[in-house]
């Protein structure tokens, strides 16, 4: 029976303008508010948006003490998305509010695009085509992702679908994370180690970690510079796992083979140095953006309305 007393807004733009979610959506709730605006929530405008509101979906847009302080109607908040970095649970807990949230709905997006990007470095794609469109036909030789070293920081739900994905790859994959995943790492023949030793001995690094307070700026100048050389960085978890301008001056000066990131610690990025670069690939947080994978996070997150 469609539930016609509660109010849901839905702040997310994708799934706003996805029309198979916001039927599904409007067969079990009535009275249902949608971003048609196509504007990023914040501050002021996000508490307008959600005022009215006793449940909501929310992607990206920051719920601190202050927003929750001025949403008293507000019960439930679900995740459109996996990051719960933007949302302060200390504070969900103090206003009583509920939160729904599924964990790697978008993990098989995100693996084929780290496997994607890993390619693209090693065999030169993105730089040959740059060359090709200012009127240079030069072949590059590059390197096969079949048998390299991958090291997977953060061995969760996106992590493990990683293993999983390379397996036909043949790589020799390290993994370092806080838990010990044990039974996992033997069925696939994993090493864990800690983090410095993946970072000297892979010639792929992929971060898979949350953003918290451990994990803010875990890759330093100095830990990055442990890399090889020839070794490549991919980063499609969080921006500010890792120090960007760091980044791009070993780009710059050889120290590092390439890099690619998804996010970034600012949104969208404005350091042209850094995007320029010809061993430098940049997408605009896409790493959730698959057809399949929008359709499941929204799934999850109609459910994650009915949490306990």
């Amino acid at each position: 029976m469609k539930d016609k007393k509660t109010n849901v807004a839905v702040t997310s733009r994708s799934f706003s303008k996805n029309p198979i979610l916001r039927n599904e959506l409007l067969k079990k709730y009535e009275n249902v508010k949608f971003n048609d605006s196509g504007l990023q929530l914040q501050g002021d405008s996000l508490v307008d948006f959600l005022k009215e509101c006793h449940k909501a979906i929310i992607a990206l847009e920051v719920i601190n003490d202050d927003i929750l302080r001025r949403l008293p109607r507000l019960k439930v908040i679900s995740k459109y998305g996996v990051g719960l970095d933007m949302i302060d649970i200390q504070a969900m807990n103090k206003y009583s509010v509920k939160l729904g949230w599924t964990g790697g709905v978008n993990r098989r997006s995100v693996s084929e695009l780290v496997i994607s990007l890993s390619i693209s470095l090693l065999r030169h794609i993105s730089s040959s085509h740059r060359e090709v469109l200012s009127g240079v036909w030069r072949q590059h030789v590059g390197s096969q992702l079949s048998g390299k070293t991958v090291g997977i920081i953060g061995c969760g739900h996106g992590g493990k679908d990683l293993v999983r994905m390379l397996k036909p790859f043949k790589c020799n994959i390290l993994v370092n994370d806080i838990e010990n995943f044990h039974d996992f790492y033997k069925q696939y023949n994993i090493k864990p180690v800690e983090k410095n030793e993946l970072l000297a001995n892979s010639d792929i690094v992929t971060l898979h970690t949350p953003l918290n307070n451990t994990t803010r700026n875990m890759l330093t100048a100095e830990k990055m510079s442990l890399m090889k050389p020839s070794a490549i960085l991919i980063n499609l978890a969080r921006g500010s796992l890792l120090d960007e301008n760091a980044l791009k001056k070993m780009l710059m000066t050889g120290k590092l083979g390439g890099a690619a990131l998804d996010v970034f610690s600012t949104e969208p990025p404005k350091d042209m140095e850094l995007l320029e670069l010809s061993n430098f690939i940049v997408t605009p947080h896409i790493g959730g953006s698959s057809n399949e994978a929008i359709m499941a996070m929204g799934r999850s997150s109609i459910s994650g309305l009915e949490v306990k």
